[in-house]
């Protein structure tokens, strides 16, 4: 049934942790583990599914960056170094001669105050300079490791800034001017802001024009499409995709995985049949 599906809509412990094949990662490099740390295992459940794209809330606290959902009033034992960047740092240094390694996406989304946490977060890069891609004379040089930032960005700040380890990520349905995007890497917004459709019967062609006009727009800028808290079933994950939408959030790594499985394998079917 799930073959069926994906065909129809076709018509329309880190150091044991290997990259994937070329062709599943493909495919697993428009996933993002949303909320990665609320995973059984944060950072390991991704790399071991595949995946290349994380993100993970951060708050300053107590001059501590703590990976929280909620402000931790409680906890400060999970640190964004102890939980992500270290372990990180470790993997690509390992895996970075692998003839399937692709850079690791952290998208850090800032639920403190902007600019103090974004000070705090600039502090603690500097020891992963080496592995981090970096903005400088408003070029990207790339790295291992690439920080996008999200949420509550200090915006001006970070584009005066003359080097920085961190890209920005753009409201895509308030696109910012072009000349004024240059550390932007990705545009994002809720679902619920662009669409209605929750992926029961056809999707709407009005709906569908608007998601393509703002990818497009996004695109033209050089910026990544995604929208987030989308419904998790394989009919929007596959308009999303047919739309051009760049990255897919999920809470559900398994079945993304496995969605994408299905997809690749009814592309297979459908070129051995072309005529």
């Amino acid at each position: 049934m799930q073959l069926f599906k994906a065909l129809l809509f076709l018509g329309i412990g880190l150091g044991s942790i290997k990259p994937l094949s070329a062709s599943a990662q493909n495919d697993l490099s428009k996933g993002i583990s949303h909320n990665d740390y609320l995973q059984n295992r944060p950072l390991q459940d991704a790399l071991q599914a595949g995946y290349t794209n994380l993100e993970a809330d951060i708050f300053l606290h107590h001059g501590r960056l703590v990976v929280a959902h909620w402000f931790p009033y409680l906890k400060g034992t999970r640190t964004l170094d102890e939980l992500y960047l270290k372990p990180l740092s470790s993997y690509v240094k390992q895996h970075r001669n692998d003839a399937e390694f692709l850079p690791i996406t952290l998208l850090i989304d800032i639920k403190s105050s902007p600019l103090k946490t974004y000070l705090a977060l600039r502090k603690q890069l500097q020891p992963y300079s080496d592995v981090l891609s970096v903005y400088e004379g408003g070029c990207v040089k790339q790295g291992l490791i690439n920080i996008i930032l999200t949420g509550r960005q200090p915006v001006q700040f970070i584009q005066h800034e003359s080097r920085t380890w961190v890209l920005m990520d753009d409201a895509l349905n308030a696109l910012a001017n072009a000349a004024a995007t240059d550390v932007f890497a990705m545009a994002s917004c809720r679902y619920s802001k662009v669409l209605s459709w929750r992926g029961r019967g056809v999707m709407p062609d009005a709906e569908r024009r608007k998601l393509i006009s703002l990818v497009n727009a996004a695109h033209s800028q050089g910026k990544k499409a995604r929208l987030w808290a989308s419904p998790e079933n394989d009919e929007v994950r596959c308009e999303l995709l047919a739309c051009g939408v760049d990255y897919l959030n999920t809470d559900r790594l398994a079945e993304l995985k496995a969605f994408f499985s299905v997809r690749r394998a009814a592309q297979a079917i459908v070129a051995t049949n072309k005529p």
